[in-house]
């Protein structure tokens, strides 16, 4: 569900696949931007009313290449915006931007809402 306490699962989870395909020096970019991701999609659900659970899929596009992909039924897209200096949140659409390979959201595909994703490693 969306819930805080789920994203410390989440990057456990991206750090045990990690440790199991191993790709440790994709672990702290993908665990980091693995918890922006998912505390961007629980908030948004917060916000917006929505008590659908927020699912992680995580997997290889390539043996190279590790795609995550964060899905929500939250109505709206993430932006990437610019947080003031003292503002609490507003960052993680932009940590991800920047430390990312490549990302985008999609609004396509089975059911409602959005999957934000990103890839990281180098394509083969």
């Amino acid at each position: 569900p969306p819930h805080p306490a789920w994203v410390r699962a989440a990057r456990e989870t991206v750090r045990t696949l990690l440790a199991a395909s191993g790709r440790p020096e994709l672990t702290d970019a993908a665990v980091l931007l693995t918890s922006e991701a998912v505390t961007n999609s629980i908030n948004a659900c917060a916000a917006k009313g929505c008590t659908t659970p927020v699912t992680l899929h995580a997997g290889w596009t390539d043996p190279a290449r590790l795609r995550i992909l964060i899905h929500d039924e939250a109505p709206g897209l993430p932006t990437v915006r610019t947080a003031a200096h003292d503002d609490e949140d507003g960052r993680g659409m932009h940590l991800i931007s920047y430390g990312a390979d490549a990302w985008g959201v999609c609004t396509h595909g089975p059911g409602r809402g959005k999957a934000t994703w990103f890839e990281l490693g180098r394509p083969c």
